[in-house]
């Protein structure tokens, strides 16, 4: 049984936590907010992500939490059907695609880490780590100082822990695109997930539940300005004024009331290692990419499972797990962030729309084989 510190409550780092205590560790988990929250979209899970929690043991409840699609539609923006498919699961007993709340994910899986006796602190940060020949020395934000046998940083994006590792890391980058999303009701009959193209506007949508969808807009903002909530809706409104089918319908209906987060897109690909002594990064922290493969949250859980698979393989090398670790992951997220930059930056360009799909469907295949 090893002791170990997983930074960061979000999806990797829950993940994590989840795995290694499965497999007998002592975990301790850290969040630096202090009510461990989340916002309130919808994620996309591919099929990938999905095989990645049945290997966790999570996939029942996210089944029956989530709202999931056979195949895809693909319509002109004005809302003419372009095309339809129907997808083969990667394997024969899990859901095509689907999506869920990130809320209700959170639940689930911090619903998990609690059942699991992990220790949860929370409103606290690591402000120095220290690795030691055998173990790594912790000082927290609140003053306290505790060692342990390995330490995760999962902590995001902006990522704290990432220059404690290295002081020239990569930092995050924008990619000149925007991303919305909207939550709105299912419409009526929808087995498929939606694709609208031919417009500098992206659009698509995913169920959530059995009768909730989000619709994602993808746009151009190289001047990534900051948006007031209240001007949120009629700009939603205006990025939609030329769609047809479905898009229509829910852009009628956007509100104030309406379920609506923005963020600018940014992405960093760390080079390899991912990790320094008994310290590695996992996550957004070293892979954080676009939302265009739909991918992000699913490398994180793979992350998790290969990250304990190698400790088990290692017995008491753990330096010797880690290197493993970035040898097994780095490539399969490479080609995660490195495609996702390359179709928005199709997107942005304006690129023939027969080219969109081939740039998708070789890095999805490539997800679809094991991690």
């Amino acid at each position: 049984m090893r002791s170990v510190l997983v930074i960061g409550g979000g999806i990797g780092g829950m993940a994590t936590a989840i795995r290694l205590r499965q497999l007998g560790h002592k975990v301790k988990l850290i969040d630096s907010d202090p009510n461990w929250r989340v916002y309130g979209a919808g994620i996309t899970i591919t099929g990938p992500t999905l095989r990645a929690f049945k290997r966790m043991g999570l996939l029942d409840p996210v089944l029956a939490n989530g709202g999931f699609v056979t195949g895809y539609k693909t319509f002109l923006f004005d809302g003419t059907l372009l095309g339809q498919t129907e997808e083969q699961p990667v394997e024969p007993d899990l859901p095509v695609a689907g999506g869920i709340m990130r809320p209700v994910l959170h639940a689930i899986m911090s619903g998990e880490v609690r059942r699991l006796n992990v220790e949860v602190v929370l409103g606290v940060s690591a402000e120095e780590i220290t690795n030691q020949t055998d173990h790594v020395d912790v000082t927290f934000s609140d003053g306290k100082k505790q060692s342990f046998d390995l330490v995760v940083g999962a902590d995001g994006i902006y990522s704290k822990t990432r220059p404690m590792l290295f002081p020239s890391a990569v930092a995050p980058k924008p990619t000149g695109q925007g991303s919305w999303r909207i939550v709105a009701p299912r419409p009526q009959g929808m087995v498929h997930g939606q694709f609208y193209v031919g417009h500098q506007n992206l659009v698509g949508m995913t169920p959530v539940s059995d009768d909730a969808i989000y619709m994602f807009i993808l746009n151009p903002d190289p001047d990534r300005k900051w948006i007031e909530p209240a001007e949120q809706p009629a700009l939603v409104r205006t990025l939609l004024a030329d769609f047809g089918g479905d898009v229509a319908t829910i852009r009628d209906n956007v509100t104030e009331a309406s379920s609506i987060v923005y963020r600018p897109l940014e992405a960093a690909l760390q080079p390899a290692p991912w990790s320094v002594g008994r310290v590695v990064l996992i996550g957004d922290a070293v892979h954080a990419t676009t939302p265009h493969l739909a991918s992000g949250a699913g490398a994180a859980v793979e992350d998790a499972l290969v990250l304990a698979e190698e400790l088990e393989r290692a017995g008491e090398d753990v330096p010797a797990a880690l290197t493993a670790f970035t040898a097994r992951r780095y490539e399969r997220c490479r080609i995660v962030v490195d495609s996702s930059i390359a179709i928005g930056a199709h997107q942005l360009a304006r690129g023939p729309m027969d080219q969109l799909g081939p740039m998708m469907k070789a890095p999805l295949t490539a997800l679809a084989a094991e991690y």
